[in-house]
Parts: C-alpha cells; sequence; structure tokens
C-alpha cells in the first residue's frame, strides 16, 4: 500500500515521533505491512532506526497499519546531498567515510541476521544531530540468500524486484535474474555504491538516466564511469569501484568493505583499534 508519514507528539514524554501510516487495501498489503514490523522487530542498532510502537486500525473496510518511529531531526541523506548541491559545494571525504561507515554498521547487522535490506538508497538512510546515519524503511528486507532453480522463480523474483526495489538503485542481478542462480545480500553492496557515488557527486549513479527514459538495466550492465575530479582520494574511488562491479560474485561482502574503511579513517570515537 500507499504510506504516509506525520509528525506527531507524544502526550505523556512531549517528544516527538514519526507516525508511518501504511493504506493497505487488502490482506496482501497487511501481509507486508506486518512484514515490515517484524523486521524491525529482529533488530536493536544504533544504525537502524528502532519501531516504538504499532498497531492495525480499522478504517471501514480498508485498514491502516500505524508504525510509530523516532523523529530524526537531521531528516534524509538525499535532502542534504541535495542542499549541498544548491549551494554548489560537495561533501569532504572525512564526512563521506563517516556516514559511510554508519551505514555498513547498519547494513552489516542486517547481513549477520540472513536478511538483506533491498531498497538502500539515500532517502531511506536518515541522519541524526551527530550525522550518525539510521536506515529505515526495513518493508523490502527479505532472506539474504534466495535460490532461484526454474524460470518460474526467475521472472517471480524479476517482478517482486521491479516492485520493491528502487530501479536507480536496484543491482544488475535483479533486473534479468538467471533461471538457475543465488541472488544474496551483495544486491546491497550494488545499492551502497550508488549511495556512496551520489554522495560524492550529488546524484546517483543511474538517475539521470532514469530521468531521461533511457534504459538502466543496460546502463547497469557497462563499467561505472567517473566524472573527472581530483576531490577525493584513490583509495575511495577503488572502493567505489568495487561495490560497483558488475559480477555479484566479484563483489565484496560487508566485513571486507568494513575492514577497508577502518584502513582508511581514524576509529570513531570510543572505539580502540590494533593496527598490526
Amino acid at each position: 500500500g500507499f504510506s504516509y508519514v506525520d509528525l506527531v507528539e507524544g502526550l505523556r514524554d512531549g517528544r516527538f515521533y514519526a507516525l508511518k501510516r501504511i493504506l493497505c487495501h487488502d490482506k496482501e498489503d497487511r501481509q507486508a505491512a506486518l512484514h515490515e514490523v517484524e523486521m524491525h522487530g529482529l533488530f536493536d542498532h544504533p544504525n537502524i532506526l528502532r519501531l516504538v510502537a504499532h498497531c492495525m486500525v480499522e478504517k471501514g473496510a480498508k485498514h491502516e497499519a500505524w508504525l510509530l518511529l523516532p523523529y530524526v531531526k537531521g531528516g534524509t541523506l538525499w535532502r542534504e546531498v541535495e542542499a549541498l548541491r544548491e549551494k554548489g559545494t560537495f561533501m569532504p571525504e572525512q564526512r563521506i567515510l563517516l556516514i559511510l561507515h554508519g551505514i555498513c554498521r547498519g547494513l552489516q547487522a542486517i547481513h549477520n541476521k540472513g536478511y538483506a535490506h533491498r531498497d538502500l538508497k539515500p532517502t531511506n538512510v536518515l541522519l541524526d544531530e551527530d550525522d550518525q546515519p539510521v536506515l529505515m524503511d526495513l518493508g523490502s528486507m527479505n532472506q539474504a540468500r534466495i535460490e532461484v532453480n526454474s524460470s518460474r522463480e526467475a521472472m517471480a523474483v524479476q517482478d517482486w524486484a521491479a516492485q520493491r526495489c528502487t530501479i536507480s538503485y536496484r543491482a544488475p542481478e535483479l533486473f534479468t535474474v538467471p533461471s538457475q542462480c543465488i541472488i544474496d545480500e551483495r544486491t546491497d553492496i550494488w545499492s551502497l555504491g550508488c549511495v556512496l557515488y551520489c554522495m560524492m557527486f550529488g546524484e546517483g549513479p543511474y538517475d539521470a538516466v532514469f530521468q531521461k527514459g533511457d534504459s538502466v538495466a543496460l546502463a547497469v550492465q557497462n563499467p561505472l564511469t567517473l566524472p573527472s575530479t581530483t576531490r577525493y582520494s584513490a583509495a575511495l574511488q577503488r572502493l567505489l569501484f568495487s561495490m560497483m562491479t558488475v559480477n555479484p560474485q566479484e563483489r565484496p561482502n560487508i566485513n571486507e568493505i568494513l575492514h577497508q574503511l577502518e584502513g582508511m579513517q581514524p576509529a570513531p570515537a570510543g572505539q580502540d583499534t590494533t593496527q598490526i
């Protein structure tokens, strides 16, 4: 179903919350909303938005699922990227590394539980007052490992991805699903690369392709090209290229990315590291 988000104030504590109202037209919509609630229940992590409370409200023949979520003041990562672009400035590398590290920690928690986010994009990342990212919108989340054994199963996965995974952040293997394959959590690594690109260059690598009405499915099959700039280090550009490898088998997993990131930046406050 469609959803709306209202800013609400708690009567007892005076705090602000975000109330997500998902309009459910049928049983399938209700199940999807309850799935999102269930996914939230799996995590208690600083980089994943927590669910405060939830209920199902009857509205005549229809239902609304109400999800009460913390209000994160900083807004979305996309809003921040847009604001910088309007000023004609870009995000400094140290800030990119800090935000990317937090996103990776959230993804690591998801992948460690055997799930994948499947719709990672800048509008699904919130920034708190300390610039710490918080992953939200867990409605597309599902089992990380999807085994495909027939053309019928392949088409089902492809149709599901077309509905649930934003086109310009969708991994190449979800556009044309082979009839014998395993889709895994590395779809998120591709999307993570698109988010990193967006922080570096002010828009996703395939946003313009989609806006022009050209084929994103074709565009993602070609090697990534970067705007010419000396703004960012060779190490950050290498990290980006490693995430955006067309063959998912050649992409690093989230632990490998975190390991690379920790070699590129000072550890966040309160974390000790040992360099060997």
